[in-house]
């Protein structure tokens, strides 16, 4: 199944009194980057968040962000004073060395930086004598699991979207390719003719066996069937390596990419005419596109 590296996921779950939530988002990267972020009573948890979630990115960089919010009277709430004073002192230095000052008449209210604070990590603690009940515990693996499978059907859907773009792109290539045998066939009566008409004008005159051989000698340089038939086989190979169940094909397609690149490459070396030229120049648009897409694909 193909995925994109690219996803979001977001689940919540009550325990009790409090209410946690759990958010993944994963942006596109060649090796696995995975950042777990959680409140302090939760930090001996973030080893087992950690293991779970990167089965499930598997590659890319992402974050997973668990957040708690008390639904009811908790009673061990306790304001942490010493982080609380450290937040506030760091914000008035900077607003002191940006000539700005806190009161209402200024537009800066200093209940409203205050109420800020209160919400900056760890400045609310709830003592937990023991660490977190089992009831919080399983809940906080259950909301993460319920996370990181939003998450995953996130990034299977917007797979599904990419790959029909980038199949799409691979059919144009093949349709094109289809479009080079008219003006091939015309190339090589132009290229017998431009030499005989260059001989011709030199005023020399020539073995004509000799002449026959060189013309299919210099044919057969700028002949592309092999180009032709390499590419096709790339294309296809490309788009069933797309349909199949295999994990993790992003790279792998990646590499039939370079491929069918060489192929699309060489052909223009040979073309020799410009309207296939014009062709090659409209495949390799369509080729960078499907490079442009496959970056985020797992």
């Amino acid at each position: 199944m193909v995925r994109s590296m690219t996803g979001y996921g977001k689940a919540t779950v009550e325990a009790g009194t409090k209410k946690i939530t759990a958010e993944v988002r994963s942006l596109n990267s060649k090796q696995l980057d995975l950042s777990v972020k959680t409140p302090a009573a939760y930090r001996s948890k973030e080893f087992d968040i950690r293991t779970v979630a990167a089965e499930v990115v598997v590659r890319g960089k992402a974050d997973v962000y668990v957040t708690v919010e008390g639904t009811g009277a908790t009673g061990g709430a306790s304001l942490n004073k010493a982080l609380f004073g450290a937040y506030y002192r760091q914000i008035a230095e900077a607003m002191k060395d940006a000539g700005v000052y806190a009161g209402i008449h200024t537009g800066f209210d200093p209940a409203a930086i205050v109420s800020a604070i209160m919400r900056l990590p760890d400045v609310m603690t709830t003592e937990t004598a023991g660490g977190i009940s089992d009831e919080e515990s399983n809940a906080l693996a259950s909301v993460c699991a319920k996370a990181l499978a939003a998450f995953d059907k996130f990034r299977k859907d917007e797979g599904e979207v990419l790959m029909a773009d980038i199949t799409g792109r691979v059919k144009t290539i093949c349709e094109l390719l289809t479009g080079v045998e008219p003006f091939e066939k015309a190339r090589v009566g132009a290229v017998r003719a431009r030499i005989l008409d260059n001989i011709a004008a030199m005023g020399v005159v020539v073995d004509g066996n000799r002449l026959e051989q060189e013309i299919v000698f210099w044919v057969e340089k700028l002949d592309i069937t092999e180009e032709k038939v390499r590419l096709t086989k790339h294309c296809d190979y490309f788009r069933q390596t797309a349909t199949s169940d295999e994990e993790g094909v992003g790279r792998k397609l990646g590499f039939i990419a370079q491929e069918m690149g060489r192929e699309i490459n060489t052909l223009g070396s040979k073309a020799n005419d410009a309207e296939i030229q014009k062709i090659v120049v409209r495949m390799k648009d369509e080729l960078e596109k499907i490079k442009e897409q496959l970056l985020n694909i797992l």
